[in-house]
């Protein structure tokens, strides 16, 4: 029974010193935070000091700024009342510049247009034109083809090298138009002695009754006589360095002055006669 006793105050004792242990500790953590709160209050008042400080220096420096930026809009003002002026007058000027250029541009591409149109019927003319040369130039190739064919071949007295021949004016133009050859057309009296080409020509003898004639030929210093010969005769000779086939036809013989017509043909590459000056 005596040692329940003993035991029982001792037990209260130590649950008392936790609990006085316990609010010692919570006691000293309030202080410690009471500490600490009152740093953290007295930097905040003093940030706070250090903004309302700021501010009030803001707000002096933001009235300044309002003073000086009044002034300068005033000035600001009172200049651009002189530049607007200026600048109305430049947007007038500028403004009647475009309409004259507009003017001029719409001018020009009213008179382009106008030639561009009469370019466009000036070629379609053209075009039309063409078109007809054409078709002439196709009938003109036709006629000739048809021309040629009806020109007579003959052996001329050299070999047995037979050539379209011209039996008049008409159908001497014909084989001009041909083009293979060089033409030489003349008429020379009994007795004359004539240049034609690059050869000379003398008439001896004209018969107009039997049609017939006698020719010197002079060419590369050399003679050749064709005697007797016949109307429409392919006379044949050899002339030039490079020696080419020469031919004389003569067509008409007689008159009063006893004379003869007719042409001298020769090769595309036979020398051309010397120009007169």
């Amino acid at each position: 029974m005596m040692s329940e006793l003993d035991n029982t105050p001792r037990t209260y004792s130590g649950a008392l010193l936790a609990v006085i242990a316990v609010a010692l500790l919570t006691a000293i953590g309030g202080l410690v935070w009471s500490y600490s709160l009152s740093g953290r209050i007295n930097s905040q008042q003093t940030e706070l000091a250090d903004a309302k400080q700021q501010d009030v220096k803001l707000a002096a420096a933001l009235r300044e700024t309002d003073a000086r930026l009044k002034v300068a809009t005033e000035e600001l003002g009172n200049s651009l009342g002189l530049t607007q002026k200026q600048l109305d007058a430049r947007a007038q000027e500028i403004i009647r510049r475009e309409q004259a250029d507009s003017a001029r541009l719409e001018a020009a591409q009213n008179k382009t247009a106008q030639a561009v149109t009469s370019v466009s019927n000036e070629v379609s003319s053209v075009k039309s034109d063409v078109g007809g040369v054409k078709t002439d130039v196709a009938k003109t190739q036709s006629d000739l083809a048809n021309a040629i064919s009806q020109l007579t071949s003959m052996k001329g007295d050299l070999s047995d090298h037979s050539s379209l021949i011209a039996r008049n004016h008409d159908e001497l133009e014909t084989l001009k138009h041909k083009g293979d050859r060089n033409y030489y057309e003349f008429t020379i009296a009994k007795g004359q002695r004539k240049p034609v080409g690059t050869v000379s020509l003398e008439l001896k003898k004209a018969d107009s009754k039997k049609s017939k004639f006698t020719l010197i030929i002079y060419s590369d210093d050399k003679q050749y006589e064709k005697k007797d010969r016949n109307l429409n005769e392919p006379l044949q000779f050899y002339a030039g360095k490079d020696p080419l086939l020469f031919e004389i036809v003569v067509n008409s013989v007689g008159g009063k002055n006893a004379q003869i017509s007719g042409y001298l043909t020769t090769p595309k590459g036979a020398p051309a006669p010397p120009t007169v000056q």
